[in-house]
């Protein structure tokens, strides 16, 4: 049962996520919530300040970074610490398919239901 603190997932992209498919987000989806790291002054900050400040603000973080991003989400889930949810996107994967696959992923859930997820998207 849905209350009236469900409400979809908000965002915040990493330093180096792909703005065309952050544009075609917001064409598609003009009211969905994203942030990028640059935008909120965490630029050159490591991946755990970024998790930290996701966690504070509520954001499911979108990112590139498969290397290291989701040890340091895994280490904050281990150390009972706040983890709204990680989005990893493979570089390899198109631009429209990732902007779809995102936007099929937002419709269908709601904000509590990525808390302590890293989820994956790779080529389809």
């Amino acid at each position: 049962m849905l209350t009236r603190t469900d409400r979809l997932p908000r965002f915040l992209a990493d330093e180096n996520f792909n703005n065309d498919i952050l544009r075609g987000l917001l064409r598609q989806m003009p009211n969905l919530d994203i942030l990028r790291v640059q935008d909120v002054g965490l630029s050159g900050m490591g991946d755990p300040d970024v998790l930290e400040w996701a966690a504070k603000e509520g954001r499911v973080l979108l990112t590139h970074d498969v290397t290291t991003m989701a040890g340091f989400a895994y280490n904050r889930i281990d150390a009972n610490q706040l983890m709204p949810g990680v989005l990893e996107v493979s570089r390899s994967l198109r631009t429209g398919p990732a902007i779809e696959s995102i936007l099929l992923m937002v419709a269908a859930s709601f904000e509590s239901e990525w808390v302590g997820q890293v989820r994956y998207l790779s080529l389809l």
